[in-house]
């Protein structure tokens, strides 16, 4: 987004003969071995740095270690840093310049209010955490004290260019906790299913046909994370149903599709900072020592994020020298740039990962408006609202008004060029005023989620996990951990809302429709207590996987959401490991190493058969749809099957939806449309399967499979070879992260080329266990989410563990440490992971000292 927009005046300065040096670009590289002064410290500080640059610290006081950690990741990632806090902050036009992109982002971020939220949550937080966020900026301000911009990163020279680059101003302890508010967006909930529900329902005028679209999890086919979990004194707190029926006229109406459409629009202006879509998940999971070689539980975890360079993770090691009350931190793992402690990663005594729940924390609510009232109840209530200004370098400063209801922040209109659409005629008997939408999120209340960090960087035991988890109101997450002493277990946190079912009101309690404004009956009411979010420990099959599928069978534990993955990667994980402790094999590291890259294909496991059955006329056609008739259907890079599969999917999903959707609804691909597809075939005479663009025509599924097959053998003739042996998946599935700010298309090639690592040919697809998601969607086969990171821990022996980042520790394209561990993270390889001082003493390839 911001690449685009600041690309035309780069490319008039690079025209103009203006080149980066080399030794521009080494300028920001840090000093990572002798020893340097760190202004507040308490005493000396040792940092030592392994062969991919990892840095493991070690302090004698929190103070010290946290202080360090800031100064070692100003080192590494500055510019990263400074961005996701103008970001953040609604602030991105202050960065870059004018531009109608960033002043998007920033008007939509300013309407969340971000920054005032996490300015709010600063006085909730313990007094330790506050220190903890405080020492960690001081580190950072002592890096950045008499260091100009071009010696902090080479991308404030490239931007020096085209705009006027100040000196960055000081790191705030609320810069941090703000960060935490874009990862819980990224990571929300069912806000784009909620989203297309609607939409979608204007081009059809039918929910039923709205859900066939949006299937019921599987749950005959794939289990949810808990199946033995039957506690019915965990009651649901709201069912999932069929209603919306009643919502026709309104959602159909013109002018509420054009708030649904501004409001879509501007909530697209957010940049993406960890990663969104239906892509966006993880893996993880922990067998227990009965079932492990070593006799000790072992933990994998594998987030499922957006791809950049440098990586959202930042890996690293903090360390008091004495391990005790008053510095109790003995913790290594993956850590986000900006924020003090370990978000993934162990400590001594226990082992932790993450994946994304999927809760539903968001609702769109219809709002009735009247001038600068809305309607509530029969009421007309003022409207809350606020003016922001935001600064713009090199222009003028642009005001906002922010409009609110009780139910939050206005979003339809928010950008300018779709403000005149909220205006259009009201359907038949609606109350009188124009549509708008308004966001309720339970990220916009203030919370302790920065408490939460820190309590399971200490937890020893599940009934810490249970306590850390109440604080971790935002992003929800799936924890799954493991002891030392060999326990196993699962908690869900989050900030859940309860919706009740209104008495004869069609639109449905679980949340997937969206919800009249007017009317406090749809109103949240209240929170699911975190006593009744679902857990367990150490559960009788011995093992736990939680791949964003479904948490617990209907009925069970409380509601919450009707829009889980629909659980194609969690279940080959639950296959795999159920044949493995059947027949007795002990899992270890190495087995565990391999289940992350299965790439099983789910997709062909429903679809192939049928594929073979259809009757293809020309020789040409069928040496296509030969290749699938001993293809063991895994999606690896040397695969011709795979590629030729992937197109045939890829065609299928254009010539049975296209016509019936706008650009950004178009499928896909991921594992709703696995479930969608599968029941289709079923019924072959299904409205779907007809392409309304050719008239007089009504096609069926044999049909649209033929063509389907008929045109992915063109496509790959056109894109590869027309030899069939010539096809492989690795060459049109690739891997390309991209710098934030300076990587996209329009950017100059120069600048694309210092900033954005080569692309590498990867295995693994949407759905499957390898998740390297592909966009259906679009005419490319690239990758657009993956495993930012693989790591695997013994809990028999922490320092047998292994990890891998997606490209490299630093921020810096001039170090070596870049994206040197791009390589391996594609082929599926990973590196030692030391824990103890011992370990990471021999490990050590650089050593820096820090003194006050």
């Amino acid at each position: 987004m911001v690449a685009t927009a600041i690309a035309a005046g780069l490319v008039l300065v690079l025209a103009g003969g203006v080149v980066v040096t080399a030794v521009t670009i080494r300028k920001p590289l840090p000093q990572t071995s002798g020893t340097l002064e760190l202004s507040g410290l308490d005493a000396e500080v040792q940092v030592v740095r392994d062969a991919q640059g990892v840095p493991s610290i070690t302090a004698g006081t929190t103070d010290d270690l946290f202080r360090a950690q800031g100064f070692v990741a100003a080192q590494d990632r500055f510019f990263e840093m400074d961005y996701r806090r103008h970001v953040t902050s609604g602030r991105v036009s202050e960065l870059v310049g004018a531009n109608e992109d960033a002043l998007a982002a920033d008007s939509v971020i300013r309407t969340f209010g971000w920054r005032d939220v996490a300015e709010q949550e600063w006085e909730l937080l313990l007094p330790e955490t506050r220190s903890y966020l405080e020492a960690y900026a001081e580190g950072v301000n002592a890096y950045l004290d008499s260091r100009s911009p071009d010696a902090l990163g080479v991308e404030y020279t490239v931007l020096g260019l085209q705009v006027d680059v100040a000196d960055p101003e000081p790191w705030d302890p609320i810069d941090s906790v703000a960060w935490l508010k874009a990862m819980a967006w990224d990571l929300r909930g069912n806000y784009d299913d909620e989203l297309a529900r609607a939409t979608t329902f204007a081009a059809v005028r039918d929910v039923a046909r709205v859900n066939e679209l949006f299937p019921a999890y599987p749950q005959d086919r794939n289990a949810p994370i808990l199946p033995e979990l039957t506690d019915e004194s965990l009651r649901a707190t709201a069912t999932a149903d069929d209603g919306a029926a009643g919502l026709g006229p309104d959602l159909a109406s013109e002018e509420l599709q054009r708030a649904l459409a501004s409001a879509q629009d501007a909530l697209a202006a957010v940049p993406q900072l960890v990663g969104r879509g239906e892509g966006i998940g993880s893996n993880s999971w922990v067998v227990g020592g009965e079932h492990t070689a070593s006799g000790q539980p072992i933990l994998a975890n594998d987030p499922h994020l957006g791809i950049s360079a440098p990586s959202v993770w930042s890996q690293v090691g903090l360390r008091c020298a004495d391990v005790g009350p008053q510095c109790p931190f003995d913790v290594t793992g993956f850590s986000f740039a900006g924020f003090p402690g370990v978000i993934i990663g162990h400590n001594e005594q226990l082992a932790w990962g993450l994946t994304n729940l999927g809760a539903d924390v968001t609702d769109f609510f219809l709002e009735r408006i009247s001038g600068e009232q809305y309607l509530l109840d029969g009421e007309r209530i003022d409207l809350e609202t606020r003016t922001e200004t935001i600064k713009v370098n090199g222009g003028d400063d642009v005001e906002l008004v922010v409009r609110s209801t009780g139910h939050g922040p206005i979003i339809s209109g928010v950008l300018p060029e779709v403000n005149a659409a909220r205006v259009a005629p009201l359907p038949e008997g609606a109350p009188a005023g124009v549509y708008e939408i308004s966001l309720g999120w339970t990220a916009l209340a203030p919370g302790r989620s920065a408490d939460a960090v820190f309590a399971i960087n200490l937890a020893r035991d599940a009934d810490d996990i249970a306590a850390a988890a109440a604080l971790f109101e935002v992003p929800s997450q799936n924890i799954v951990f493991a002891t030392t002493d060999g326990h196993i277990g699962y908690q869900a946190p989050g900030k859940i809302p309860i919706r009740a079912q209104v008495p004869g009101s069609p639109v449905p309690s679980d949340g997937s429709w969206p919800r009249p404004g007017w009317d406090s009956a749809f109103d949240w009411q209240g929170f699911v207590d975190p006593a009744d979010m679902p857990a367990v420990l150490d559960p009788e099959e011995g093992f736990i996987v939680a791949a964003n599928q479904a948490v617990t069978r209907p009925g069970v534990g409380p509601f919450l959401t009707s829009d889980y993955d629909y659980g194609y990667r969690a279940q080959r994980i639950r296959d795999v490991l159920s044949a493995a402790t059947e027949a007795g094999t002990k899992i270890d590291v190495a087995s565990t190493q391999a289940l992350q890259l299965d790439d099983a294909n789910p997709y062909a496991e429903m679809l192939v058969r049928t594929l073979m059955t259809t009757r293809l006329e020309s020789e040409f056609d069928r040496a296509g749809q030969r290749l699938l008739r001993d293809w063991d259907r895994r999606s690896t890079t040397d695969s011709a099957a795979a590629a030729y599969f992937a197109a045939v999917w890829s065609n299928l999903l254009e010539l049975t939806f296209w016509d019936d959707f706008p650009e950004s609804y178009r499928p896909t691909g991921g594992s709703r449309w696995l479930e969608v597809v599968r029941g289709l075939l079923e019924r072959p005479d299904d409205p779907w399967w007809d392409d309304r663009t050719t008239v007089g025509v009504v096609e069926g599924r044999d049909e649209i499979l033929t063509r389907a097959l008929t045109s992915a053998r063109l496509e790959l003739t056109v894109e590869i070879s027309k030899d069939p042996s010539d096809w492989s998946w690795g060459k049109l599935h690739t891997a390309a992260p991209e710098h934030s700010v300076l990587g996209g298309e329009g950017v100059p090639s120069a600048i694309r080329t210092l900033m954005n690592p080569g692309a590498v040919a990867v295995p693994g697809g949407s759905a499957m266990v390898n998740a390297m998601n592909w966009d259906a969607g679009t005419d490319s086969y690239a990758v657009t989410s993956a495993p930012s990171m693989r790591m695997v821990v013994d809990l028999a022996d922490l320092d047998a563990s292994t990890w891998v980042n997606l490209t490299g520790v630093s921020g810096h394209p001039a170090s070596t440490h870049y994206a040197d561990q791009l390589d391996d993270w594609a082929q599926g390889r990973t590196f030692a992971w030391p824990f103890s001082p011992a370990a990471v003493d021999e490990a050590a390839r650089d050593r820096l000292t820090l003194r006050p």
